[in-house]
């Protein structure tokens, strides 16, 4: 990453609570199996007290979208649905957001009021968010660094993402109203390194509480990202790992010093728009060879030319890898639902041929220093569009960079999100009265502030007898309340158990197989049979991998499919005693020694019906029989 640039970053951390009630109703936040109800809404952007617009929703609106929603009766109620008012704030949910606030020693306020934040995205039934600022300041440490705390919020979860398709999103309710707790830091400039350090150790004094959920989807990260001289602070949104962070941020950073160079460029060719700059050209193209184009003419799509004198050059022009004017183009383009833009410094290609831009060129007037974009929309959507490129590019132009919020792709790069929200976006809540803290509830709540993550971890270190590595990764991990069950259940080494959810299950998952399927009775039930020595230790994978991989639904369907059933001592015995007699050769050249390449045979044939410590004493002791006998 270039110090030159002089990044500041500055992190917001979404942390679901591990409540078992939503936060406005006392539905219990659980994945349905199927819903049993459904209905639609169209949201549209409504003016706040003041009679302003957020542009945010105002540009969400554009996109005319019908939002379905999917809920089940045991994970949803009316609430949700919003015909039903808000009830009571959740009294644990609250507790744990101010143990937190505490624990970051953040300034609690004595009222705290809750307000509407206006989202139409169709993440909410309502239109709008219940968020409320629970405290400002504080801080926590990482190494010799201190990260400041900007403010710490109590807010509800937005509704699943179900699919798109078209014009219609959908969306399940069983996660919309959740509590979480968001938490913004200050800015700060560290190494490249350090950005992921002090993520996790964010996450690490959340998980401390012990009150938080753990697992996918439980903590999301969102990170700010300004430079020197850029004037904007750019969100990027939905940084799922933490091992992205460096890279997103760096991608975000170089956008940002690009698109000034960019700005620079276009302010050296003094370019202005002009209406008539959009040509309809679907005429012109219906004999193009272009699949794309012929196909956007097949579903009534019009085919528009959009031309900027003295612009030739700028849409190709990439001050970093992966940053052009045209890239910024095709997001915008592809946020309204259009397959996508051509421009000229990328033509001919996509079978756009040298005779189709020549026609394009003299039919649209259009000169060797003039740059222009090919674009296929529904007639309907043409003027809107074109009118929001064309302001993009102006704003860069004018600005350097816009002001957007972004999300992070699975790549580590960014993309058009939204423009930022405004002060518009946020008003009060009506349904809900203040809510009063006193300071005998913050006495009550300091003797609860959780112990250091340091101190947790050595605390299971010597609990459980485990190393301090795999100490810190079981602690870490979405299955350190599940570790301790297990152990408090079943008589196993813990050793073992951490290893098995730490890595067993991270490897698999690695392979592509899904953690997903894999419920926790199953696996409390996998280390039970374990426990009552039903199966070997070698087995636990074998059956995990069935699972996982959706081959099996259940711990016995997978040891039938499998073929794993424990071998009683005289089959083993047997078993192992004809591998050696049939080995015969490779004792006579390797003598004890041949124990290894055996045991590769024995494990494949026995594959999980035996431990392999049994299986090697086993061999080595009928191997020297065997040596004995000669």
């Amino acid at each position: 990453m270039d110090k030159n640039l002089g990044i500041k970053v500055g992190l917001e951390i979404h942390q679901q609570l591990a409540t078992n009630k939503k936060l406005f109703c006392n539905c219990t936040p659980v994945e349905p199996e199927e819903y049993s109800i459904k209905f639609q809404r169209r949201l549209r952007a409504s003016k706040s007290e003041l009679g302003e617009f957020d542009p945010a929703a105002l540009f969400e609106s554009t996109k005319s979208k019908t939002m379905v929603y999917y809920a089940d009766s045991k994970s949803s109620c009316l609430v949700e649905q919003d015909e039903e008012p808000p009830h009571e704030l959740d009294s644990d949910a609250r507790e744990t957001a101010l143990i937190i606030a505490l624990a970051l020693k953040s300034r609690v306020f004595s009222e705290v009021y809750p307000m509407r934040k206006t989202v139409i995205d169709g993440s909410n039934t309502t239109g709008f968010q219940r968020t409320m600022l629970i405290s400002q300041g504080g801080y926590f440490d990482v190494n010799n660094t201190r990260i400041g705390i900007q403010s710490i919020c109590l807010e509800e979860d937005a509704a699943k993402i179900l699919g798109e398709e078209g014009t219609v999103k959908k969306f399940g309710l069983e996660r919309l109203g959740v509590p979480l707790v968001e938490i913004a830091t200050e800015p700060f400039e560290v190494k490249p390194d350090e950005i992921r350090k002090i993520a996790l150790s964010l996450g690490r004094v959340l998980r401390s509480t012990k009150r938080v959920k753990r697992g996918l989807g439980s903590i999301r990260q969102d990170v700010n990202v300004s430079i020197k001289n850029g004037g904007v602070v750019i969100e990027v949104k939905g940084v799922q790992q933490l091992d992205k962070l460096e890279k997103i941020v760096e991608y975000e950073a170089k956008r940002q010093h690009g698109l000034l160079q960019i700005s620079e460029k276009i302010q050296q060719r003094d370019w202005v728009y002009d209406d008539k700059a959009r040509i309809d050209v679907t005429e012109l193209f219906s004999a193009s060879k272009s699949k794309i184009i012929q196909d956007a003419i097949k579903q009534n799509q019009r085919i528009v030319c959009i031309s900027f004198t003295n612009m030739a050059g700028i849409f190709g022009f990439s001050p970093h890898e992966g940053i052009r004017l045209g890239k910024e183009v095709a997001e915008l383009v592809r946020f309204f639902g259009i397959g996508g833009v051509f421009h000229s410094d990328e033509l001919p290609n996509y079978g756009v041929t040298e005779s189709d831009l020549e026609n394009l060129k003299r039919h649209s007037e259009i000169g060797a220093d003039d740059a222009f974009l090919i674009m296929a929309a529904p007639e309907d959507k043409v003027c809107m569009i074109t009118e929001q490129l064309v302001s993009r590019i102006e704003y860069i132009r004018d600005h350097g960079i816009p002001t957007d919020t972004r999300l992070a792709t699975q790549s580590g790069e960014t993309k058009f999100l939204r423009p930022r929200p405004g002060a518009a976006r946020m008003y009060p809540e009506t349904d809900i009265a203040p809510i009063i803290i006193t300071e005998k509830e913050l006495v009550k709540i300091r003797e609860n502030i959780p112990r250091s993550w340091d101190d947790s971890v050595q605390e299971i270190e010597t609990k459980y007898g485990i190393n301090l590595q795999l100490a810190e990764q079981i602690f870490d991990s979405q299955y350190m309340k599940l570790f301790e069950e297990i152990l408090s259940r079943v008589k196993v080494n813990p050793t073992f158990v951490a290893s098995v959810l730490c890595y067993s299950i991270t490897s698999l998952e690695r392979r592509g197989l899904d953690s997903g399927l894999l419920r926790d009775e199953e696996v409390f039930e996998l280390f039970g049979l374990l426990g009552d020595e039903k199966i070997a230790k070698e087995s636990v994978e074998i059956i995990l991998d069935e699972i996982m991989s959706g081959r099996s639904k259940s711990i016995d369907e997978a040891m039938r499919n499998a073929a794993i059933e424990a071998v009683n001592e005289k089959d083993l015995e047997r078993i192992i005693r004809d591998i050696v007699y049939k080995n015969a050769e490779i004792i006579e050249n390797q003598k004890e020694r041949a124990a290894g390449p055996l045991m590769g045979i024995a494990m494949k044939e026995l594959r999980g019906k035996a431990s392999g410590k049994t299986i090697n004493e086993l061999l080595l002791r009928y191997i020297k029989e065997r040596l004995g006998d000669s």
